[in-house]
């Protein structure tokens, strides 16, 4: 009776487990889940006030529109709504065909400078698509002022002294119409007392461009101005911002890449101004990042600050820099708007940007995540599929755990050759746990058995299997990559859905009920691994242990495919493993079926005595 009613107990415990998964994600990592999006209106040419440090108020700040309905973020981030797609194609339509652009043509990125306001505003990523469909749009990081999806950078001044600098309506003059890694571009304004404003793009091979900004002084008496740049967004496209892959305003202030600040704490506190020197400052979503990169030496002072209505900016103000009569001053910045790719975002690192293959959202585990990843990607180029890649790092990571596998197998057998005289002192101390705990411990001392080394394996699994998980949600070069059939993204969840056959019958099945077959073939090679382990002696653990694979297939039915083939993959060699080690040790096969028949028989006594 005592049995059936923890098999109870466990059976309440696992369903409070899996009803409550969401629930429980929403009560404890509540940002997960009530990020503000709102809409954005058309765009403004006015600066906007600085905030309450009383710093310069740099660029344009696009007044905002009408708010709309909060919005979840989804992973990947982007627009969701029809209305908001539809007003963006429209808006974007308008927007690019206006003659005052430059063109950026580069091998990483495509778009546009906007002569109106020097804003880059026009960026898309020639590597990367919206879908895993390969004949889908590029992936779009910038967008002009006004559009719903409002994400630009800009580099200027603000004039002290009265100095008139170019604004937010300002018409510039390009000396090119192309912006190529071969060709950069120089545009200039000239106001009336004689200065000259100056921006010249370059553009790299991959994601960055290089901002020199210069001040000619023709006048008669020295001017003084403060150089500043930016990065303008909306959140209504940012990404999912969970406690484990940070989404949101990101830097690194005196070496250190700063996650501390997410939108709602800007929105709250109006301006956030990390402590420490700033080496690179912008936002990240989950594989995208916009970040400006001040030169060393420069010492501009970054932060964030919340426009209203669902705008942000992150800032890099320059101290105020006097311009003699006749002479020119010049200052460089970097501008990175791209894809989070490992390789690129290292070699930027190795050219003295400090830590920024960190915006990878590696946390505190990098030093083993990091070798798993190159692990996984070298795998994957040298067979040209991510899935094959995942189950041949199966096969290493148990080719090099088997030896530990052969040690749990001879200290399960030691255990299950001294059970009998556990059995005698447990009967000889049934009145005195204590004692019968320390006479065992000293027969465990006395034998040369170790309890926990069948716990072993699995302990080592769980640092692999994290590493796994976390390379599979972050990195960009795991992101749309198909395996076999109906597999064509092994970093999002197994499409196909048994409980509507397959999307033969029309709907589709809530949240933890939508079990795919790789989700299936997890809990099936699950349960078959439990059953060829030695069974538990009590026989209502034994119960909730045949119940935990069915329990692991609906709450893993949500995680990446990739994690679910890493999974069952795994499962298949322990099963192969199991039956080989199993040949070695004839003896500790022969007592797992008498165990199992002594356990049977206790359980049929247990249903006789209970109907009694």
């Amino acid at each position: 009776m005592e049995n059936q009613r923890n098999m109870i107990w466990a059976v309440v415990l696992m369903g409070i487990i899996l009803i409550g998964w969401d629930q429980g994600l929403r009560l404890f990592y509540p940002h997960m889940y009530d990020k503000k999006v709102v809409a954005t209106g058309p765009a403004g040419t006015t600066p906007a006030p600085a905030g309450s440090s009383g710093a310069p108020a740099p660029g344009a700040t696009p007044a905002a529109g009408t708010d709309a309905t909060p919005a979840k973020p989804t992973r990947e981030g982007g627009l969701q709504s029809t209305e908001d797609l539809n007003a963006e194609a429209r808006d974007l339509k308008s927007a690019l065909a206006a003659p005052t652009r430059v063109a950026i043509d580069a091998p990483g990125i495509r778009g546009s400078i906007n002569l109106v306001g020097a804003l880059v505003d026009d960026i898309t990523l020639n590597r990367h698509r919206e879908t895993a469909d390969p004949g889908s749009p590029p992936v779009r990081i910038f967008s002009p002022a006004g559009t719903p999806a409002q994400y630009f950078a800009q580099a200027g001044w603000v004039g002290e002294n009265g100095v008139q600098t170019p604004g937010g309506s300002t018409v510039w003059q390009a000396d090119g119409r192309r912006l190529t890694p071969s060709t950069p571009v120089t545009l200039r304004w000239a106001n009336a007392t004689g200065q000259t404003f100056a921006i010249r793009y370059a553009v790299d091979a991959n994601y960055m461009l290089t901002v020199t900004q210069s001040v000619t002084n023709a006048g008669p008496a020295a001017v003084s101005v403060r150089p500043f740049a930016l990065i303008n967004r909306t959140d209504r496209t940012a990404s999912l911002d969970t406690w484990q892959i940070h989404s949101g305003p990101i830097g690194a202030f005196d070496g250190t890449v700063n996650f501390a600040s997410h939108y709602k704490d800007v929105a709250t506190a109006g301006e956030i101004a990390p402590a420490g020197q700033a080496n690179w400052i912008g936002f990240t979503d989950i594989y995208w990042l916009s970040s400006l990169v001040p030169d060393a030496g420069t010492h501009p002072a970054g932060s964030y600050r919340a426009l209203g209505k669902g705008l942000f900016r992150a800032d890099l103000v320059y101290r105020p820099v006097s311009v003699a009569p006749q002479q020119t001053q010049t200052q460089s910045l970097r501008l990175f708007a791209g894809a989070k790719e490992n390789s690129v975002l290292e070699a930027y690192e190795g050219q003295g940007i400090a830590n920024f293959s960190l915006t990878i959202d590696w946390g505190w585990f990098r030093w083993f995540e990091k070798p798993i990843f190159w692990l996984l990607d070298s795998l994957f180029h040298a067979v040209g599929n991510f899935g094959v890649a995942i189950i041949l790092l199966t096969l290493i990571v148990r080719g090099m755990m088997f030896p530990v596998a052969q040690r749990q197998f001879a200290s399960m057998a030691a255990m299950r050759a001294i059970q009998p005289k556990m059995k005698a002192i447990q009967d000889r101390y049934k009145d005195d746990k204590p004692k019968a705990q320390q006479e065992i411990m000293a027969l465990y001392k006395a034998e040369g058995v170790n309890p926990l080394a069948g716990c072993l394996p699995m302990f080592l699994q769980i640092p692999v299997f994290f590493a796994l998980y976390k390379v599979l949600v972050l990195t960009i070069e795991m992101r749309h990559q198909p395996f076999v059939w109906w597999i064509h993204d092994l970093s999002a969840p197994d499409p196909s859905h048994i409980l509507n056959l397959f999307d033969t019958l029309p709907f589709t099945p809530p949240g933890f009920l939508g079990i795919g077959v790789l989700a299936l073939l997890m809990g099936a090679t699950m349960w078959l691994q439990f059953k060829l382990q030695p069974a538990a002696m009590d026989p209502s653990q034994q119960q909730v242990m045949a119940i935990m694979p069915w329990m692991m297939m609906f709450v893993m039915s949500t995680f990446a495919s990739g994690l679910l083939l890493y999974w069952t993959t795994s499962n298949i060699l322990t099963i192969a493993q199991q039956r080989f080690l199993y040949s070695r040790h004839p003896q500790l096969k022969a007592q797992a079926q008498k165990d199992q028949t002594d356990i049977d028989r206790q359980v049929k006594r247990e249903r006789k005595g209970d109907t009694a």
